[in-house]
C-alpha cells in the first residue's frame, strides 16, 4: 500500500499533542453528554474510545471536529483552539462517521473528486488524488461504481479515503466497523493499522473491547458522557490482577442459569463471552462448588473451565459494572445512501 502521508507543517506550539481537551462539556437539554473531559492524544498514536451507544463518543467527535461547539471548556488540534480556529482544524483533520456522508449518486471517483475540490486542492491535482486513493484503497476496479452499488466494505474504505484526500494530521473514525461482516470488518482494521503504520493519528471510537484491545496504544473508558479511566490495554487489565477469574462453558446455558451464576455471592464479575462466561470469583474451590450444583440445578453440562488471567472485558466489566453483552449489542446501521 502507498504511503499516505500526513500533512506537512502541521504540528503546533503543542508540541507532540495532536488532540488536548480541558473540561469539555456539552448537554443536550438536561442530559450532560460529555463531562469535563480531560484528554491529550500524541502525534502518530492509536487511541480508542470504549463505550456503548449513548455515552458521548460520538459527541466528543463532533466537538473535536467543530461540528458543535462545547458548553464549557476547550477542544485543542495540534495547537488550534477548535471555536477559534474552525477552518484551519478542519483542514487538518479527516472524519469518517458511523453513517458514510458520500453521496450515493455520485461515482466512487466522482465523490473523493468533490471531497478534494472542498478541501481547496487545485482542479488539475483532484482527479490525480481520488485515482491515487482508488488504488490505495483496493477501489481501482470500482471507479466509476455509484456509491450505492458498492458493498458495505467497499463504502466504509472509500469513506475513509475521502476523508484521507486532503492528507490530515489525525483520523476520527466513529464506529467504523460497525455494519460490516466478518471479513469486510477484519479488510478494515487491516487498513486503519497500516494507516497508523504509515504515521497517521488514529481516534477511534467503538463498543467493541475486542476491537479495542487489539488496535489501540491507548484506551479510553466511556461511561455516562465521562471517561473513568484511559491507559494502555495491558495497564488497565493490570488494575485488577487480584480478581481470580474462570472461563467456564456450560450447556445448555439457559437465562435461568445465567441469572443464578451472575447474583451467586461467589462471584465478583459475569460476562458473556461467545459460547462461554468468565466468571470474576472470590475462591477457586468455593466457585467451582457452586457452579457445579448450578448446573446440575438447571439440568446442565460443564463442557468445559479454566483459570484466565485478567483481560480488557475483565477490567472493563469490573470498572463499569457493566456486562459486556450489553455494551456489544449495538444494532448495526446502514452503510449506504445519501448524506444524512
Amino acid at each position: 500500500m502507498p504511503n499516505v502521508g500526513a500533512a506537512e507543517g502541521t504540528v503546533g506550539p503543542n508540541t507532540g499533542k495532536v488532540v488536548k481537551t480541558e473540561g469539555l462539556t456539552h448537554y443536550y437539554g438536561d442530559l450532560c453528554a460529555v463531562n469535563h473531559l480531560n484528554l491529550t492524544v500524541g502525534h502518530g498514536e492509536f487511541f480508542a474510545f470504549l463505550g456503548p451507544n449513548g455515552v458521548g463518543k460520538t459527541t466528543t467527535i463532533r466537538l473535536l471536529s467543530g461540528l458543535i461547539r462545547p458548553k464549557q471548556g476547550t477542544a485543542v488540534i495540534d495547537g488550534l483552539d477548535v471555536v477559534c480556529s474552525p477552518l484551519e482544524v478542519k483542514a487538518r483533520i479527516g472524519v469518517v462517521p458511523e453513517r458514510s456522508n458520500l453521496y450515493a449518486e455520485l461515482s466512487a471517483r466522482d465523490n473523493l473528486v468533490f471531497v478534494a475540490q472542498l478541501y481547496g486542492l487545485p482542479r488539475s491535482q483532484c482527479y490525480e488524488r481520488a485515482d491515487q486513493l482508488l488504488v490505495q484503497f483496493g477501489l481501482s476496479e470500482k471507479a466509476d461504481a455509484l456509491f450505492a452499488t458498492l458493498s458495505g466494505g467497499m463504502k466504509r474504505r472509500l469513506t475513509i479515503a475521502a476523508a484521507l484526500v486532503h492528507r490530515p494530521t489525525i483520523l476520527f473514525l466513529d464506529e467504523p466497523t460497525t455494519g460490516l461482516d466478518v471479513q469486510s470488518a477484519r479488510n478494515l482494521r487491516t487498513l486503519v493499522q497500516t494507516l497508523h503504520r504509515e504515521g497517521v493519528t488514529i481516534f477511534l471510537t467503538t463498543h467493541l473491547i475486542q476491537e479495542a484491545e487489539r488496535l489501540a496504544e491507548r484506551v479510553g473508558i466511556l461511561v455516562k458522557g465521562k471517561l473513568i479511566a484511559v491507559d494502555t490495554p495491558a495497564a488497565l487489565c493490570a488494575r485488577c490482577p487480584s480478581e481470580m477469574a474462570l472461563e467456564v462453558v456450560i450447556e445448555p446455558s439457559s437465562e435461568a442459569l445465567q441469572t443464578d451464576l451472575r447474583q451467586s455471592a461467589h462471584m465478583r464479575s459475569f460476562s458473556r463471552v461467545g459460547d462461554a462466561v468468565h466468571l470474576g470469583v472470590i475462591s477457586y474451590t468455593h466457585a467451582l462448588q457452586e457452579i457445579a450444583t448450578l448446573a446440575e440445578r438447571h439440568g446442565a453440562e460443564i463442557r468445559a473451565i479454566r483459570s484466565i488471567t485478567p483481560s480488557l472485558e475483565d477490567a472493563f466489566v469490573q470498572m463499569t459494572g457493566m456486562d459486556v453483552a450489553v455494551l456489544e449489542s449495538n444494532k448495526p446501521q446502514s452503510q449506504g445512501g445519501p448524506r444524512a
